[in-house]
């Protein structure tokens, strides 16, 4: 999984904005989304995403997976994110 290449993502702090540069649309992440499109945009599969999210949050697993699920799930409905080719 990767960023859309019309994705344009940008850590501020804790927080993120991401911006779809075809629509103009704009999308904010919370620190544990900003967390894990970091790890994604740097190359991690989802797998050591969401063990490195794991690893800088204090949350139960289950919370996170159901969390990140979600937010997975509509970044790729939206077109945020992309699988990556093979």
């Amino acid at each position: 999984m990767k960023l859309s290449p019309t994705a344009a993502f940008r850590a501020m702090g804790d927080e993120g904005v991401i911006l779809m540069t075809d629509s103009g649309q704009i999308y904010s992440t919370n620190p544990s989304g900003t967390a894990f499109i970091r790890q994604i945009t740097v190359g991690r599969s989802v797998a050591e995403a969401v063990s490195a999210v794991l690893d800088e949050f204090d949350v139960q697993e289950d919370v996170l997976l159901a969390d990140l699920e979600e937010l997975v799930a509509f970044l790729e409905a939206e077109g945020v994110v992309v699988t990556a080719a093979s």
